[in-house]
């Protein structure tokens, strides 16, 4: 009589083994991120946070999430991991604090066909630092292998963040015709309009790892810059009581974006000459003949989160913003009507 082979979880391609080993390793990351109002750490079946001991008397809770989109791809293709668990933060907790809401405590999904140890050791510790720049902890989060829905060493990346505001401190607020947009330059592409950065990197003939022609290093050095987290520059112009409004520049630029954070009955007003930007976009927009409109509707341009202020108020919200290493710009005004218009030239 023949016994068949016995088959095992690993024989049919998940290694429970291997995912406990990155969670020992990612332990230290873990532990290096927690703040007020965590309650425990990584391996139970759930993550508490005590919002009374975070310092909150009546919270309103506030959630996001985000992943990193196709700039992934150039992440896997380089073999540069570092950088882009920053990038997924960064994409969840900026939403929150348009909002008004400090995000407390983050969590991550990460998918593989293979789980490659190293690999997912250095996305995390990327996902780690970019919750100490936020102040927030990261509680927890799921390693899925799933052999057969990821081929090679493709991966994705999911993030969801918990906030919290004491209730009635929601933005946007009092928005007014006459207000003043502040602008907070972002570090570059940031995590959106990747599809066509690569489209446009493909018609150029260029490799991601050829000398990049708008900047020192590799073309990928440039494109796989970190996205801003603006949450501790957020928190300081919060912390004034003068902010109004506060608006991320994430997939549909400006032009899609600022009117989020306006009533109805109220536009804005854009000077494009009233920053620099930087040389990426400029590369970008003119390897890829894109128009006006075009650029303003794909990319930040520059700008990666608007605050707006009352006129009287706006040099005290520039100041606190300048307090946290940022370098604000008056870029605009809220007019009536609807939408976005702009005086200058790209």
């Amino acid at each position: 009589m023949t016994m068949k082979n016995s088959l095992t979880y690993a024989d049919a391609g998940v290694d429970i083994d291997a995912g406990n080993e990155l969670v020992e390793r990612i332990k230290p990351a873990a532990k290096s991120t927690k703040r007020a109002g965590v309650m425990d750490g990584l391996g139970g079946f759930g993550a508490m946070f005590d919002l009374k001991a975070a310092g909150f008397n009546d919270p309103v809770l506030v959630s996001a999430t985000d992943g990193v989109g196709t700039k992934l791809r150039i992440a896997i293709d380089t073999g540069h991991l570092d950088t882009v668990g920053i990038d997924l933060v960064a994409m969840c907790v900026n939403d929150l604090i348009c909002q008004g809401a400090v995000p407390l405590f983050f969590l991550d999904y990460f998918a593989t066909g293979k789980l490659d140890i190293d690999k997912a050791t250095d996305v995390i510790n990327g996902i780690a630092e970019g919750c100490r720049q936020a102040n927030t902890a990261l509680v927890g989060g799921e390693t899925a292998e799933m052999p057969g829905m990821y081929e090679g060493e493709d991966f994705d990346l999911a993030g969801f963040s918990v906030g919290a505001m004491e209730r009635g401190a929601t933005l946007p607020r009092d928005v007014a015709e006459g207000d003043v947009l502040i602008g907070l330059p972002s570090t570059g592409v940031h995590s959106n309009g990747y599809s066509l950065v690569r489209k446009i990197v493909e018609s150029s003939g260029l490799s991601w790892n050829d000398d990049c022609p708008f900047g020192d290093g590799v073309l990928a050095k440039h494109l796989l810059e970190p996205t801003k987290i603006y949450v501790k520059p957020a928190v300081a112009a919060l912390e004034t009581g003068k902010l109004k409004a506060l608006a991320h520049i994430t997939g549909g630029g400006l032009t899609e974006n600022l009117p989020r954070a306006l009533p109805d009955g109220l536009g804005a007003q854009i000077d494009l000459n009233a920053w620099q930007r930087l040389p990426i976009f400029d590369w970008l927009i003119a390897q890829a003949g894109l128009e006006q409109g075009e650029a303003l509707k794909t990319f930040n341009c520059g700008i990666g989160m608007i605050a707006i202020a009352g006129a009287d108020d706006a040099d005290d919200i520039m100041a606190a913003l300048a307090n946290q290493d940022i370098a604000p710009v008056r870029i605009g005004q809220i007019t009536t009507g609807s939408g976005v218009t702009y005086t200058g030239a790209l």
